[in-house]
């Protein structure tokens, strides 16, 4: 049979497939339908360093080949990750990978931190699209400047596989990535959802209590697959791809444009089984081409 390993910086995966965080909770609820050790990781929802409860509802909306969401980072803050959930997580045989998000540096740092210290969690994900409250709201990840900055202070506490998620809301995605590269990333994850929203005519007024939310799905994944390719070829880090992949063939043209590992994030809510799904899709396409590794397939366009 075909070899799906891979590997992120220190992490050997199984395969290449694994789930992208906030679409997939802490992976037990997802228990019932798929066996959980057959990923090659779960990234989990979001931790911040203090419990928050989100933004009001409405907060996720349908559209066109894809959905909406402004659910705000809704979580119960860091020490009851640590107290409540972090050992059900050492139950699951599979790469648990903790998403880090903050709207201070010293909030990340200090969810960074804390992280290191948990065994089974083996890497973090560095959220950088949210707001930096110091700096007038503005995203971390949308500025060459305070994406470097929260990549070095990060990097300075946590010492094991650091990979950082960029927003794809910027004019020059490169510049970003070439950025964090240099404030000690190991692996690059791409891309977040895109800002957009949706109006109810009828109401005449957003369908958002927000006004604007993340566009994820299969909409994104024309977007999603330029970013990788560029920043595959302007970087010496492994990188995940993630936008709008629904089947096999998704996953493998982000491995032909540069991708090592894919995540798999709204295709979760529609087919909970998509995930193993693609892994199989994945080992069938290898074995029809006569490839030996998927490994084979990562930037050869």
């Amino acid at each position: 049979m075909p070899d799906l390993s891979t590997t992120l910086h220190q992490l050997s995966l199984k395969n290449p497939v694994m789930t992208a965080s906030g679409t997939f909770g802490y992976g037990k609820e997802f228990s019932d339908f798929i066996d959980l050790a057959s990923l090659g990781g779960i990234i989990v929802k979001a931790t911040t360093s203090e419990p928050r409860e989100g933004n009001p509802y409405p907060r996720m909306a349908e559209t066109a080949s894809g959905m909406l969401n402004s659910v705000g980072l809704q979580n119960k803050g860091l020490d009851y990750f640590v107290k409540h959930i972090y050992p059900e997580l050492q139950q699951i045989n599979t790469h648990i990978i903790a998403n880090v998000s903050g709207s201070t540096i010293e909030g990340y740092v200090e969810v960074a931190e804390k992280m290191a210290g948990l065994d089974h969690i083996t890497a973090i994900e560095l959220n950088i699209s949210c707001p930096n409250v110091k700096q007038g709201g503005m995203a971390f990840g949308t500025s060459v400047t305070s994406a470097l900055e929260v990549t070095r202070a990060v990097r300075k506490v946590y010492p094991k596989t650091l990979i950082v998620k960029l927003s794809p809301n910027v004019t020059s995605i490169v510049d970003i990535a070439r950025a964090v590269a240099d404030g000690g990333a190991d692996v690059l994850s791409l891309i977040n959802t895109l800002l957009a929203m949706a109006i109810d005519a009828e109401k005449r007024r957003p369908v958002l209590s927000t006004v604007t939310g993340g566009l994820s799905g299969p909409a994104v994944k024309p977007v999603a697959l330029r970013m990788v390719w560029q920043v595959s070829k302007a970087v010496k880090l492994p990188v995940i791809g993630i936008g709008g992949i629904c089947n096999a063939t998704d996953a493998i043209e982000f491995f032909l444009a540069g991708a090592s590992a894919i995540q798999v994030g709204t295709a979760n809510f529609i087919n909970p089984r998509v995930t193993t799904d693609i892994i199989k899709g994945i080992e069938d396409y290898l074995l029809r081409h006569n490839l030996q590794t998927v490994r084979e397939l990562v930037g050869s366009i």
